[in-house]
């Protein structure tokens, strides 16, 4: 319907080519078509002047969409397409999460063309689906419904993304089991152990080299299982985390020093297994099974794979090593900022242990300097 037939109704007043104003509020809308379809929108000013020129930019915005075959296209093909033109961006892993997220968000949109999604049909995902799920999942299923319409967009099937006003959830921070040093090392000696057997042990030591080069590199367990022994510099003490085939995390390589508890089990294993070019340090794909067996029988909480990065991380903060250094040697890339989110709040025990180091004490102690004294 055309604004200027119900211009008496709504009191709209024509002036100019594709430009209205409410005679009530004195705000300035647009009317355009395109391809059979009508774009009002309102210009959000009193001024003509400005009016006019965000009715110029609206105008090319529409000149940019397309017309053919857009009537008949769904949110599921269109976010299908994306899908496929950015497969090749990421990793397996990461496409098939997404691709979760697109199964999820489909039936919301079913039975509109993407043209005619607005934002009521996000907000119905919102409020039927939303609530229901974590606020991780409603980040990630988020990302995934904007990526779509901006897609959309960037192809001229959209002139807006209906997804953009809607906030996240808050996102509280995991908690995080870090084991202490004393259960780390009950912990590897009980799996080592095992049930007392020689045959059972010779089982269960893969799982306890696997978490000690876990706790002593701080290595991702894909970062763990593809280390090579072509990777490790006994003579400049250190390591190349590649990643493999499926590469790290952030697609960079780096090489970090080890630690000594890193570079005697190295020593160690490579002394018992005299490995050839090419072969693997760790040969086992997981030691959740064994880790689960004897944090149960210790009545430990249970702890991941990943509990024993963040065991590196804290306890290289409370050896004393910066955040940044910390961050590098994990593979972070943001200079310590995620690290120093995640491992700000350190065990109890260091709290009180540095604690101890500050004084208010009037005579100068080793580790303070007078200061003059001020009134003076």
């Amino acid at each position: 319907m055309e604004l200027s037939s119900v211009s008496a109704k709504l009191s709209y007043r024509h002036v100019g080519e594709n430009l209205y104003r409410r005679e009530s509020s004195g705000v300035y809308y647009a009317l355009i078509k395109k391809g059979g379809k009508q774009f009002r929108r309102s210009l959000k000013t009193k001024d003509l002047g400005l009016a006019r020129r965000r009715l110029n930019d609206l105008r090319e915005e529409v000149s940019s969409l397309v017309s053919h075959d857009a009537g008949g296209l769904t949110f599921r093909i269109v976010a299908d397409r994306w899908l496929a033109s950015v497969r090749h961006t990421v990793k397996e892993s990461t496409a098939k999460r997404r691709q979760l997220c697109l199964n999820a968000l489909a039936p919301f949109f079913a039975g509109q063309s993407l043209r005619n999604i607005t934002p009521t049909h996000c907000e119905r995902w919102v409020t039927q689906r939303g609530e229901s799920i974590s606020a991780s999942s409603f980040a990630q299923e988020l990302d995934a419904m904007r990526a779509v319409f901006e897609y959309a967009k960037a192809q001229g099937l959209l002139l807006r993304n209906p997804a953009q006003s809607i906030k996240r959830k808050r996102l509280l921070p995991a908690k995080i089991e870090v084991p202490s040093r004393e259960q780390f090392l009950e912990l590897v000696k009980a799996i080592r152990f095992s049930d007392g057997r020689a045959q059972s042990q010779a089982v269960a030591k893969a799982g306890a080299d696997m978490v000690e080069i876990l706790a002593y590199s701080g290595c991702r367990l894909d970062e763990a299982r593809n280390l090579k022994w072509e990777d490790v510099s006994f003579e400049r003490g250190s390591i190349t985390v590649t990643g493999g085939e499926q590469m790290t995390k952030n697609y960079e390589a780096r090489t970090i020093p080890m630690t000594a508890a890193l570079a005697n089990i190295l020593s160690l294993l490579h002394s018992e297994t005299k490995p050839t070019a090419g072969s693997f340090i760790v040969t086992i794909k997981s030691a959740k099974k064994c880790l689960a067996t004897t944090c149960k029988k210790l009545g430990f909480p249970l702890f991941t794979h990943h509990d024993f990065r963040h065991f590196f991380a804290t306890s290289c903060i409370e050896s004393g090593v910066d955040i940044p250094t910390i961050s590098k040697w994990l593979g972070h890339k943001d200079g310590g900022a995620l690290a120093m989110r995640v491992y700000g709040h350190l065990r109890q025990e260091h709290s009180f242990a540095q604690i101890k180091r500050v004084t208010f004490g009037v005579e100068p102690t080793e580790n303070v300097v007078k200061l003059a004294n001020v009134s003076a």
